[in-house]
């Protein structure tokens, strides 16, 4: 068993090489670019939904009332018409990317939080690499990747995008695999 706190550079070092190839990934390369197409008539939707005035929040179109309402005809006729959605309305204004950006950096400490956590507890101080990069990369790969499949499968998200969502967290594995390898203490 290896002490958590002896991971601690390990763990802060893994998170910035995660952050910064997923900087490279979503800004410096066009591999997200269709992953989110748009809209044919951009413009009228926005007008319609502008005029709605939706708060920011989670929505699903038809959203029955209850488990009686999902097998009323009524429920049925707008299934059946459409459209049916997921819609996730956020806050007029720019993205806050300080915010993200910092939210997005806690996630991949806590990723390899847990990844030290796991390997730590299976493998000596004295670990080979290859057994520090399996468990380590293992758990980050389940972090980073394996919570996104759900929603291709319950909400219909493009598997093409669940896909290169995946091969990034793939990345993101190996570079925590990687670094908690590499600095291991003996």
């Amino acid at each position: 068993m290896t002490e958590l706190s002896s991971l601690v550079l390990p763990i802060v070092l893994s998170a910035v090489f995660v952050f910064i190839a997923s900087s490279i990934i979503h800004m410096a390369s066009p591999w997200h670019k269709s992953d989110y197409p748009k809209l044919t008539n951009e413009d009228r939707a926005r007008e319609v939904l502008r005029a709605l005035a939706i708060p920011p929040g989670d929505y699903m179109i038809p959203r029955p009332s209850s488990r009686a309402d999902l097998r009323s005809p009524e429920f049925a006729a707008k299934i059946h018409t459409g459209p049916v959605m997921i819609l996730t309305v956020m806050p007029n204004g720019p993205m806050p990317m300080l915010r993200n950006m910092s939210l997005w950096l806690l996630y991949c400490v806590a990723v390899s939080v847990f990844a030290a956590y796991i390997a730590g507890r299976a493998l000596a101080p004295t670990a080979e690499y290859l057994e520090v990069f399996r468990f380590a990369g293992a758990t980050a790969f389940i972090g980073y990747a394996v919570a996104l499949w759900q929603m291709s499968i319950w909400y219909r998200r493009a598997w093409t995008t669940t896909l290169k969502a995946t091969i990034d967290g793939l990345i993101y594995a190996c570079l925590t695999a990687g670094t908690m390898g590499w600095l291991w203490p003996n």
